[in-house]
């Protein structure tokens, strides 16, 4: 269900500023994006692959190339943008412009929470991305989406946690990131 006036200009009912995640966007309106600025959506196996195993030659301390981390901040959720388990700076980094919310306090601005593994932000937590994905066995309108959110706890934010929803949802806690072929 969409609130009105929230859309990915406003996604709280208020313009967005710079640097805020665009949310409120379909997998197609994603998908177009992402074409439109010569990338595309990651696959599921690309996104994990980033989000989990240190690939940098020389990565920043505590990291080590090769390993698979629990979690795409590291061994633990601290210093994700998630519900209740990430840490108590979450809700003080959250961007909410003065909405009221039932859950969770907000996403946070991109790159404002410590980089995880492959130096990325916001790989666990702060909103679910879109990954591209043939559509579910059933033939139904579901798409995958990864890493968790604000609205959620760390546990989404694991690999086995396989998350879809349906291809035309648009909610304040699913975004998106695009990849490009070298």
């Amino acid at each position: 269900m969409t609130k009105p006036g929230w859309n990915w200009r406003s996604p709280f009912g208020r313009p967005a500023g710079g640097g805020e995640p665009a949310v409120h966007v379909d997998f197609d309106e994603a998908q177009a994006f992402c074409r439109w600025a010569g990338g595309r959506l990651p696959t599921d196996a690309e996104w994990v692959s980033a989000a989990y195993t240190e690939q940098r030659e020389r990565p920043q301390a505590p990291f080590e190339r090769g390993r698979r981390y629990a979690f795409p901040n590291g061994d633990r959720p601290d210093g994700a943008q998630c519900l209740g388990d990430c840490g108590g700076v979450a809700e003080a980094r959250a961007v909410k412009h003065g909405a009221r919310l039932w859950r969770g306090a907000g996403h946070a601005l991109a790159g404002s929470t410590p980089a995880g593994v492959n130096g990325l932000h916001e790989m666990g937590g702060n909103a679910w991305e879109w990954v591209d994905e043939p559509r579910g066995a059933s033939g139904n309108a579901e798409r995958r989406t990864r890493g968790g959110s604000w609205w959620y706890g760390a546990a989404q934010m694991r690999a086995d946690h396989l998350q879809g929803k349906p291809a035309d949802t648009t909610v304040v806690y699913i975004g998106f990131r695009c990849a490009r072929d070298r």
